[in-house]
């Protein structure tokens, strides 16, 4: 869901369109928003799974302060996605590497 027309904003409908990927798919998004509000306005709610229980992980602050929507971004890890500005043709993909030791939940 998004917001195309606001009271004080205008017609958010007409800024500039971006693509970029996440997980492989294709997703469209305005330029200036970020990683998370393009995901969220596209239906997304997972960003990734928890490193020991695989739980779903998505938006929880939303202001940077909780780390729970990192992801890789153009092969850099633990990027915030409430913080990070969607930019044109980047590559996002969810901050998964489940080393044997998370997965036992043993000491690395």
């Amino acid at each position: 869901m998004r917001v195309d027309q606001h009271p004080v904003l205008g017609n958010m409908g007409q800024r500039e369109k971006i693509t970029f990927v996440f997980e492989g798919q294709q997703f469209t998004a305005y330029k200036g928003d970020t990683i998370a509000s393009a995901l969220l306005a596209s239906g997304v709610r997972t960003l990734r799974r928890h490193e020991d229980r695989g739980t779903p992980k998505g938006i929880y602050c939303n202001i940077g302060h909780c780390f729970e929507c990192r992801v890789r971004v153009n092969g850099q890890n633990s990027v915030r996605a409430c913080l990070t500005p969607v930019e044109n043709n980047m590559i996002v993909e969810s901050n998964v590497s489940h080393t044997t030791t998370s997965r036992g939940g043993g000491k690395v």
